[in-house]
């Protein structure tokens, strides 16, 4: 149990900015073993956000209590997810070999490219999450950062990694899942669908799952698999897709 408490917390500490005991480190050991935990460290970063959503729309307009929840994600994870996406957008946008791709990615300076692509992203999510009805948003804060992570975790099951060697590393990154512990991300990744009273809520299953299959061919073929700014690519993608799938839902399938 203790060696279980101490793969979770370096799940914690991977994911978030969560201040965690001393004696958790980025062992890599751990680290790679830690990656079933990812969706349920999501269940916590998306009841964050939730909390703030539902303090705040006591006594602010939704709008602004929506932006609120969002800075709290941002900070608990410290911009985790979402620097990744930048990278993958200059990346992507300025390199057409594997080479140059992966230079640029590794360069800690943000360009046009992750500018824009941020501030798309974000402004999606907010006007996503603003169109939706007041009720579920708690919820679908909850589920979204969970099975968004779900999403991108399963990449490292399926997919190599696309660094040559661990010096290229800019960060610690697991890169090993077992099958016991896909099996577990999956469970906890999709235990959150179960807090919408809809059964149709299961239908964004499919437009997630396609964001998956694309984005893994798609890495595969340029870098020949994923890094670590690959998966927090999926993983904002993943949670847009799951917001607009919801919108979707909820107008039609009501």
């Amino acid at each position: 149990m203790k060696k279980e408490i101490r793969i979770f917390f370096t799940a914690l500490m991977f994911f978030t900015r969560i201040p965690c005991p001393k004696w958790v480190d980025h062992s890599k050991e751990y680290l790679n073993k830690s990656s079933r935990y990812f969706p349920m460290v999501g269940i916590l970063v998306g009841s964050i956000s939730a909390l703030f959503f539902y303090g705040f729309q006591f006594i602010l307009p939704k709008e602004i209590a929506l932006l609120l929840s969002m800075v709290a994600s941002v900070l608990t994870t410290g911009a985790f997810h979402e620097d990744g996406f930048a990278d993958v957008c200059d990346g992507f946008g300025g390199g057409w070999t594997k080479e140059k791709i992966l230079l640029i990615m590794k360069d800690s300076r943000l360009g046009t490219y992750g500018v824009i692509g941020v501030g798309l992203i974000l402004l999606l999510k907010w006007t996503s999450l603003n169109q939706l009805p007041a009720a579920t948003i708690v919820i679908t804060l909850i589920a979204g950062h969970t099975i968004s992570r779900l999403n991108a975790v399963s990449l490292i099951f399926t997919d190599e990694y696309a660094r040559e060697d661990d010096t290229s590393k800019t960060k610690p990154l697991a890169t090993k899942m077992s099958t016991g512990g896909l099996v577990f991300a999956i469970i906890t990744g999709l235990l959150p669908l179960l807090l919408f009273n809809n059964v149709y809520v299961c239908i964004t299953l499919l437009p997630l799952l396609l964001v998956r299959w694309y984005f893994s061919w798609y890495f595969k073929k340029w870098i020949g698999g994923y890094t670590g700014d690959c998966l927090g690519a999926v993983q904002q993608l993943s949670e847009v897709v799951f917001y607009i799938s919801l919108l979707v839902i909820f107008k039609y399938a009501n």
